[in-house]
C-alpha cells in the first residue's frame, strides 16, 4: 500500500483523534494541528507517534492529504494555505466515507447510546474477525485485513448524510441539537434521509415511533422487548452483575446472552450488535462470549471507589439519557443512595429541556446542580441553574467552593453527569475524600 501524508486541521477533536488513529495504524504518515489546551484525546496521539502542532500555516507542505475538522471553515489560516498549495482537501465526513466505501461498513446513528453501541459492535467484531473502528470518543483502530468499518455517525449538522455505509444501526431519534434543527420532524427527515443511503439493511430500534415511520429502500429490522420486534430479548434478568436473557430472530432462538453493564439500554444495545453479527452469518457462540468480555467505555458509567463512596461519572446530557444513566446506578446499586451532581450544559440546551431534565433528575434520591457550562457560541441566556432547582424537590445548588456538601453522605452512590467539564468538580470531590 502506497503511504501517503494526512495532514488533520484540528487533531483533538474525539472524532478527528479516532481517524487520525486509523490512518497511522494503516501505515500512513499523519500529523496535525490544534490548540495548545490539553484535551483528553492528546496523550493516545502522541503515545502513537502522531505528532500534534500549534495552528501555523508553514506547516502546510506539498504532497500532503489535508483533512479539516468539522469546526473549521474556509477562512481558517491553515486551509487558505492549503487551497494555495494546491492540495487535496477533505471535510471530516468526506474522510469518512472513504474508509466507508472500502469495508463492509456499519454506521451507528442515533440521538442517545451511538457513542456505546459502537464501542461494543467494535469490541465484539474485532475479536472474531479483522475490524477497523472509529468511536466517538477519540478511540480509532485501523487494520490493513479488515473486513469491517464500524463507525459513529452524527447526526449533528446533518454530518451522516456524508455516509453510504452497507448497515445502519439507529438506536433512537429524539430531538436534540436545538441549535440546528426546527423540531423532531426535522430530526427524523434527516435521519430518514440517511437511511435512503444505506445499502443492505438497517436495524432500528422497535419502541421508537419515529424510527417506525422510516420509508426507506433497504429492510428495516426492529430490536426491542416486544411480540413484533424482528430480534427480541425475552426473560431478561437484570441484577447488579450485569443481565442476562434469550435472544430471538423471529421464532429462531439464538441463544442466552450475558452483558456486564447496566440499564435497559445495555440490553438494547447488546440486541442491535447480535444483529448486525446475525446477518453477517457470525459464531453466536464466539459474539456470546465477547459480548460478556466487555467493560464499557470512557466517560459513559465509568465507575471508581473511595473510602465507602463509589463515584460514577457519565456523559449524559440530554434527559433520555439521565433517566437511563441513574436506571443503570439503580440496577447495580439497588440498596444504596444515588446522588447525581448534574453540570447543564449550554443555556439554549437548558431552556429546551429544562422540565425534561427536572424529570428525569427526581428519579435521583438527591441531586445537586453546577453552575451552567457555556459555550464559545454561548456564554449567557435567560435561564439558570437556579430555574432547574426549583424544578426538583429537595435539589440544591453547587459550585467548586461548596463541594464539601457532598461529605455528609456516606456508603451512597455519586453520580456526576454532563458534557461539560463536570469531570473538574469530580477531581475535587475525590480530593476532598481522600
Amino acid at each position: 500500500m502506497e503511504q501517503k501524508t494526512y495532514y488533520f486541521v484540528g487533531i483533538k477533536g474525539t472524532g478527528m483523534a479516532s481517524l487520525a488513529r486509523i490512518l497511522h495504524d494503516k501505515g500512513h504518515r499523519v500529523l496535525g494541528s490544534d490548540i495548545e489546551k490539553e484535551t483528553f484525546t492528546q496523550a493516545p496521539l502522541l503515545q502513537a507517534g502522531i505528532k500534534i502542532l500549534p495552528f501555523d500555516p508553514a506547516n502546510l507542505e506539498s504532497g500532503m492529504i489535508v483533512i479539516q475538522g468539522n469546526a473549521f471553515d474556509d477562512d481558517h489560516p491553515e486551509i487558505k494555505r492549503a487551497h494555495e498549495l494546491g492540495l487535496q482537501i477533505l471535510s471530516y465526513p468526506e474522510a469518512v466515507e472513504k474508509e466507508v466505501k472500502s469495508h463492509t461498513s456499519i454506521g451507528i446513528a442515533g440521538a442517545h447510546g451511538k457513542t456505546s453501541t459502537t464501542a461494543l459492535l467494535s469490541h465484539v467484531l474485532a475479536a472474531v474477525e479483522p475490524t477497523s473502528y472509529l468511536i466517538g470518543d477519540g478511540v480509532g483502530k485501523g487494520n490493513a485485513d479488515a473486513r469491517f468499518f464500524v463507525f459513529e455517525a452524527d447526526e449533528y449538522r446533518d454530518h451522516f448524510l456524508a455516509y453510504r455505509p452497507d448497515y445502519a444501526i439507529m438506536t433512537n431519534i429524539d430531538f436534540d441539537h436545538p441549535d440546528y434543527f426546527k423540531d423532531i420532524n426535522d430530526v427524523r427527515d434527516s435521519f430518514e434521509t440517511y437511511g435512503k443511503q444505506v445499502q443492505r439493511a438497517i436495524f432500528a430500534w422497535g419502541d421508537d415511533q419515529n424510527l417506525r415511520q422510516l420509508n426507506v429502500d433497504v429492510p428495516v429490522y426492529y430490536y426491542g422487548t416486544n411480540p413484533d420486534d424482528d430480534f427480541r430479548a425475552e426473560n431478561i434478568q437484570r441484577t447488579p452483575a450485569g443481565s442476562t436473557y434469550d435472544a430471538y430472530f423471529r421464532d429462531q432462538k439464538l441463544g442466552t446472552f450475558t452483558i456486564h453493564l447496566y440499564g435497559e439500554h445495555s440490553v438494547l444495545n447488546s440486541l442491535a450488535v447480535l444483529a448486525v453479527a446475525y446477518m453477517e452469518h457470525m459464531n453466536m457462540d464466539e459474539i456470546k462470549q465477547e459480548l460478556a468480555n466487555f467493560i464499557g467505555v470512557k466517560r459513559r458509567f465509568s465507575e471508581s471507589d473511595i473510602a465507602d463512596m463509589t463515584i460514577i461519572d457519565d456523559y449524559a446530557h440530554h434527559p433520555s439519557e439521565i433517566k437511563a444513566t441513574i436506571d443503570a446506578a439503580r440496577q447495580k446499586y439497588p440498596d444504596r443512595q444515588i446522588i447525581t451532581v448534574f453540570q447543564p450544559h449550554t443555556y439554549s440546551r437548558l431552556a429546551a429541556y429544562i422540565d425534561g431534565f427536572a424529570k428525569s433528575l427526581s428519579r435521583a434520591d438527591k441531586t445537586f446542580v453546577t453552575p451552567i457550562f457555556g459555550s464559545i457560541r454561548e456564554n449567557a441566556g435567560n435561564v439558570s441553574s437556579a430555574d432547574l432547582e426549583q424544578r426538583i424537590d429537595g435539589s440544591e445548588g453547587i459550585d467548586m467552593d461548596t463541594l464539601d456538601k457532598l461529605l455528609q453522605y456516606h456508603n451512597a452512590v455519586v453520580v456526576f453527569m454532563g458534557a461539560g467539564d463536570v469531570e473538574k468538580y469530580e477531581d475535587k470531590y475525590k480530593e476532598l475524600l481522600k
